[in-house]
């Protein structure tokens, strides 16, 4: 992409409205091309926009734009956020004003380049770890400044367990390993961390006791929709619980034109999330 619109709802049901561009790639003075999916949050009496996209280099890394309105515009900060890199922030606030962003995306986010902790070129046409005993790469995590415009912790994995053994993810578990779209609620005093599983089309969810976890993998959300992968969010509206998602349906299918989504979703007693089909 080259800019951002902001869609806004009046009710879950009503026709959105479209705010118009509220940032431009060309505004951005670090940036050298392709603003990828981004993610917002409130917190101070501010909106935070965080946003991927190349650098000066081509290594994908998190900016961060502040506005006073969630419609913007949204104004960004000269560089990118120290220590961040990949796609797909997601941030999340809790309870107690602490607030995270989780990222992260295989293949062409980047994610596989990053194992050692610095960028390593040559894993760049490297799609992720494979073969038996191989565990799968993880998103990552940090805690975010009060600021929220910069880390206050260092980078660190988020590990996703396997329920059957409670160990790591295998790397060859594509029906459940991470590979893009993170994001993060509470429900009941529970994390619930949902991703989606890339080439196998799958959005699924696993259930921690803490924000920067372990998570329990625990089932899917959604089955493979129209259009290659699935990026989404799950919120709370008037007390019920709704997953935005994407798919391919307005534009015939074609990958990259991809038209918003929003259901309704549901938990069990034991707060499952009960799957859409």
């Amino acid at each position: 992409m080259v800019d951002y619109h902001v869609l806004s709802l009046d009710t879950i049901s009503s026709p959105a409205t479209d705010h118009g561009v509220v940032l431009k790639m060309e505004e951005i003075p670090w940036v050298s091309k392709q603003l990828w999916a981004p993610d917002a949050a409130f917190k101070n009496g501010k909106y935070f926009l965080y946003f991927p996209a190349r650098d000066k280099s081509g290594i994908f890394r998190i900016g961060v734009a502040v506005g006073d309105r969630p419609e913007g515009p949204f104004v960004p900060d000269p560089e990118p956020i120290r220590g961040s890199y990949s796609i797909d922030p997601a941030s999340f606030v809790d309870e107690n004003g602490d607030a995270y962003l989780y990222f992260g995306g295989l293949w062409g986010g980047q994610l596989q380049c990053w194992q050692t902790g610095a960028f390593d070129p040559s894993l760049q046409g490297a799609q992720e770890p494979s073969g038996e005993g191989k565990i799968a790469l993880f998103p990552r995590v940090a805690q975010l400044a009060d600021d929220m415009r910069s880390f206050s912790s260092e980078v660190r994995e988020l590990q996703i367990l396997a329920p059957e053994t409670g160990q790591p993810i295998a790397a060859d578990d594509h029906d459940k390993r991470f590979f893009e779209a993170a994001w993060m609620h509470k429900y009941k005093e529970k994390y619930y961390f949902s991703y989606s599983t890339g080439d196998t089309h799958f959005l699924v969810y696993a259930v921690g006791d803490s924000p920067l976890g372990p998570f329990t993998y625990e089932g899917r959300i959604l089955e493979p929709v129209q259009g290659w992968t699935t990026h989404h969010s799950i919120v709370e509206y008037e007390e019920r619980w709704y997953l935005f998602y994407h798919d391919t349906s307005l534009s015939g299918g074609k990958n990259h034109l991809r038209s918003v989504k929003v259901r309704e979703i549901f938990y069990d007693a034991e707060g499952r999330i009960k799957k859409s089909n």
